[in-house]
């Protein structure tokens, strides 16, 4: 009985004409579609432990956590309350119901505790996932952001956490005097985070501007001629996104972000200028790096018509 003998077939390429698993010109091996989905099965369940483990602690530490978060909150004077004044609430504004509810505040102050503490692991595997798929450059560049985003929003939450008892304050001052207060543990650590939160991510969004002008797809330019309006959306955006919407909060919001706003195009500009001492146009860039896009094409050159080109032809 006659065999054939067939020739092992090599891998189907890749999109770059190399088959999957091969390296790439700069000495980086391209992993397969299932390498990914298994470095980030590993990557998530190392993130979740760590997160598992400061939630432990969180719980732990949780009393201590507690009175601090409340503690600026149960110090306003002149608050008519319901409920029994304690040592650590002097005042007698926070108050819980339901037999659930103690329980459930206590774990989501141990899990929001949990995610803070934990945060330089997740993050680490965050970018020990994504850091293999990137250029020397690129990895320089989200490095210098990282830096500068993380400052910015620990600023962000420090002044949320400083504001929070004065717009209550004002808010609380609306009270008629036939009427008492009295707040409701979750709905006021909920209150406090999402303030917290907003602050903190309002603060980065200056970080992402410069990050698009690094990218190529916005300039100084842009910002300069639409720095009315963009003043006028973080006012707008301050008024909406405070959970309180007092204008005092409105206004310790929007006040720093205009001046992040301005430092932001501060350094593209001084970014800008320094590119073009170095080389004009694309001769600057690195040859991973993308060009900027161009805001309107180059227009055509004008051709003869094509009556003309033939009688041209024809003539001896």
């Amino acid at each position: 009985m006659d065999t054939q003998l067939r020739e092992p077939q090599s891998p189907a390429p890749s999109d770059g004409g190399q088959p999957p698993g091969a390296q790439t010109s700069d000495g980086r091996r391209k992993m397969l579609l299932r390498e990914h989905l298994r470095e980030l099965r590993n990557r998530i369940g190392k993130a979740m432990l760590g997160i598992f483990l400061a939630t432990i602690v969180g719980w732990i530490i949780h009393p201590w956590l507690i009175t601090h978060l409340t503690g600026p909150s149960c110090h306003i004077e002149g608050v008519q309350t319901i409920a029994k004044a304690t040592k650590e609430c002097p005042n007698g504004l926070m108050v819980m119901q339901g037999v659930m509810t103690p329980l459930i505040f206590t774990f989501k102050v141990s899990m929001a505790a949990g995610l803070v503490i934990s945060s330089p692991v997740w993050s680490y595997q965050l970018w020990a996932f994504a850091a293999p798929g990137l250029h020397r450059h690129e990895k320089r560049y989200t490095v210098g952001f990282v830096l500068a985003a993380v400052p910015l929003f620990l600023a962000g939450a420090g002044l949320a956490y400083w504001v929070f008892p004065q717009a209550l304050e004002i808010l609380l001052g609306f009270t008629p005097d036939s009427f008492s207060n009295s707040i409701q543990g979750d709905q006021f650590l909920d209150f406090l985070l999402r303030m917290i939160l907003v602050f903190g991510v309002s603060f980065v969004v200056p970080v992402f501007l410069v990050a698009l002008n690094f990218a190529g797809v916005l300039s100084s330019a842009t910002l300069k001629a639409r720095w009315r309006a963009i003043i006028m959306t973080i006012f707008v955006f301050s008024a909406l996104a405070t959970p309180t919407g007092d204008p005092l909060t409105m206004v310790v919001l929007a006040f720093p972000l205009s001046v992040l706003f301005g430092l932001a195009l501060g350094v593209i500009v001084w970014r800008e200028r320094v590119r073009r001492r170095r080389g004009d146009g694309d001769s600057a860039l690195s040859p991973d790096e993308a060009a900027p896009l161009e805001k309107a094409p180059a227009a055509a050159e004008a051709t003869a018509p094509l009556e003309a080109v033939q009688r041209t032809g024809e003539q001896p």
